[in-house]
């Protein structure tokens, strides 16, 4: 955990199933995401990269810089810039979610429920 001046960011193992499709396509499927959770954004899943269809993204010219994680890099499929994030060197309060990617929109498909959408808004990097 860390936090400054009322800034607060917490990374856990999550316990959801996880799966993100674009276009009815699989993009990446887990039961091993790790839950960010940063003071004024939506809790983000960050899954392992063995969970994910890299052989589908291409890395993309765009980076953000957040001073609480570090350097975000962006990967995108035909048709949809910057659909996906990783911070491949994080601050050492992050260090976790290193090589893990996080994608605008995923669903979480929990046991014996409906499958549901969580944070769908492109902002930011988080």
């Amino acid at each position: 955990m860390t936090a400054t001046r009322g800034h607060r960011i917490t990374v856990e193992p999550g316990t959801e199933h996880v799966r993100v499709v674009h276009d009815g396509q699989v993009l990446a499927d887990s039961r091993r995401p790790l839950v960010l959770r940063e003071t004024g954004f939506p809790a983000r899943y960050y899954l392992p990269p063995e969970d994910v269809r890299t052989e589908l993204l291409s890395p993309s010219d765009t980076s953000t810089h957040c001073p609480f994680k570090g350097d975000a890099s962006y990967w995108s499929l035909p048709g949809a810039a910057d659909l996906v994030w990783a911070y491949p060197d994080p601050k050492p309060e992050v260090a976790a979610i290193k090589d893990h990617f996080c994608f605008y929109a995923a669903e979480t498909v929990p046991e014996g429920e409906e499958t549901r959408m969580v944070p769908e808004a492109k902002t930011e990097a988080p």
